[in-house]
């Protein structure tokens, strides 16, 4: 039942960003274009096209891309770094 439940999570999460970020093209307070883009990436694990979308991006967009990979394994060390330190769960 966890998959299931995750899958909904991420899904759910997803188009969330997505609905975020198209409510931020009209409204000046919002970031658009970033939540549309976070919500296609969390998306992209799910779906095969928006994966594909993201791809097409990342070649139209190739400096965009880059700094963005960056980020990512910045931010996966980051995640690495910090999920190590956490104390294990007892198991019962």
């Amino acid at each position: 039942m966890r998959p299931l439940l995750k899958r909904i999570a991420v899904l759910a999460l997803g188009w969330f960003f997505v609905l975020l970020g198209i409510t931020g093209l009209f409204l000046p307070i919002l970031q658009g274009i970033l939540f549309i883009l976070i919500g296609l990436i969390i998306l992209a694990t799910e779906y095969v096209w928006a994966h594909r979308l993201l791809e097409k991006l990342k070649t139209r967009f190739p400096t965009i891309s880059r700094k963005a990979t960056e980020a990512s394994a910045r931010a996966h060390q980051w995640l690495r770094r910090f999920g190590r330190n956490k104390p294990s769960s007892p198991v019962d």
